[in-house]
């Protein structure tokens, strides 16, 4: 059975009290569901952790029903694509403090989907090597920049 990421996510707002509108976009490598509703701030979520479980959950169902599926990435009111210009601005703003002091800088801890964002926005500086580091007392890890020598 094909995984349908519009309908599946559909239903399991359904189930969870949330009335919705869904957008499906295509990405090169997934899908894109761009969730409107009246109660987005709940569906989000503290620092988006509601969302993020929520993308987790609906990805768990698609591949119970193929394990072919494409990967749905969820956003909610324009929540990731704001929270990805902040973060690759803060990346860059790290990245600029490397080059002007040529010290290590410290990003606090983030989710592995934030971490990603961090490293895909600085691969193409070749003067700065990025690097996730374990922090203890969380299952987050820290991301450390310094210049490459």
């Amino acid at each position: 059975m094909s995984a349908q990421p519009k309908v599946t996510l559909s239903k399991l707002l359904e189930l969870l009290g949330f009335e919705s509108q869904i957008e499906e976009h295509q990405l090169e490598d997934g899908v894109l569901l761009d969730v409107r509703t009246e109660d987005s701030g709940r569906l989000i979520g503290r620092q988006g952790q509601t969302l993020a479980d929520l993308q987790y959950v609906l990805n768990r169902l698609l591949f119970q029903q193929d394990k072919e599926a494409p990967k749905a990435m969820v956003d909610v009111a324009g929540y990731r694509a704001q929270a990805r210009e902040a973060l690759v601005k803060k990346a860059r703003d790290a990245a600029e403090k490397v080059h002007r002091w040529g010290d290590v800088v410290e990003l606090e801890p983030m989710s592995a989907f934030d971490r990603r964002i961090i490293h895909q926005a600085l691969a193409e500086d070749k003067t700065i090597e990025t690097q996730s580091v374990p922090v203890e007392g969380t299952d987050k890890k820290a991301i450390l920049l310094r210049p490459k020598h």
